[in-house]
């Protein structure tokens, strides 16, 4: 059962998508985008339409997540391809990527929503994420994309009380950023790369692991697993066998982070450069 409090946003938020009439949703198939588009499609039904990106930052395991979901919610879906690697500003990786891979999407779905007839693109940001560094958010306001979910000030802990409320099975799902994340800001990014990196993350989540980033600098990966199941990990992996799988995907080197898995760890620069 909601809290009265989460009931009122969950009103406000299917009486701002009944307003719409018609909405395009940017959806990903992460918990935030999902719960939009379910919410979107119950309130809007046909009228709804949910678009996925497709490139090489997004994890084919990720996209036909995101297509099963989506014939679950029962929303109209389309895939789009977006370029932003032959973009430079972006594969030079930059502090603000996120700035030109969400300039990409939107300069990709502000056209097809107009042709199609859609006055509006909506996101899955949510009220935590206008908290975070997020210069990707700047490039969909300017291209005036709408965050249904930051707008009723919807928590993430709140997106998976809801998603849990509706029966989404992704509610408890990680959240699972674009591969090109796990580099360090300053070094290109090339689909090689990016590659490589899927290939280790899918190599250990089918050894059960769920939480996990497997970061990338230069020929070294740097497994993050939640710092409660490092022990466990060291103890039962076959360690042998999993360095040999991501030599086979490129990687030279490969470590453990001690620290444990932290979402946005590769920020902490800009943090310590700011404080200097």
């Amino acid at each position: 059962m909601l809290s009265e409090t989460l009931q009122q946003k969950f009103e406000t938020l299917k009486a701002l998508f009944a307003e719409m009439d018609r909405a395009l949703i940017a959806y990903s198939g992460g918990i935030d985008s999902t719960l939009v588009a379910k919410v979107a499609s119950d309130a809007l039904g046909d009228r709804a339409l949910a678009v996925t990106a497709v490139s090489p930052s997004l994890l084919p395991e990720d996209l036909e997540d995101a297509c099963t979901q989506a014939a679950e919610i029962g929303i109209r879906h389309e895939l789009v391809e977006t370029h932003e690697m032959e973009n430079p500003n972006y594969a030079a990786n930059p502090t603000n990527r996120c700035y030109f891979c969400k300039s990409e999407l939107h300069d990709t779905l502000k056209p097809m929503a107009i042709a199609q007839g859609y006055p509006y693109v909506v996101d899955g940001v949510n009220a935590d994420d206008l908290q975070d560094y997020r210069p990707g958010i700047q490039a969909a306001k300017e291209r005036g994309a709408r965050s249904p979910l930051a707008e009723v000030g919807i928590t993430k802990l709140e997106v998976r009380e809801l998603a849990k409320h509706l029966g989404l099975p992704c509610w408890d799902k990680p959240a699972q950023p674009c591969l090109s994340s796990r580099f360090p800001y300053g070094e290109e990014i090339t689909i090689a790369k990016l590659q490589r990196v899927g290939r280790a993350e899918v190599y250990l989540r089918r050894l059960g692991l769920k939480t996990l980033r497997v970061r990338s600098e230069s020929d070294t990966a740097r497994i993050e697993l939640p710092a409660d199941q490092l022990k466990e990990f060291v103890l039962t992996a076959n360690l042998p066998a999993l360095v040999e799988a991501f030599k086979s995907f490129g990687f030279v080197y490969v470590t453990l982070d001690l620290e444990g898995f932290q979402s946005g760890k590769l920020n902490q620069v800009l943090e310590l450069s700011t404080r200097q």
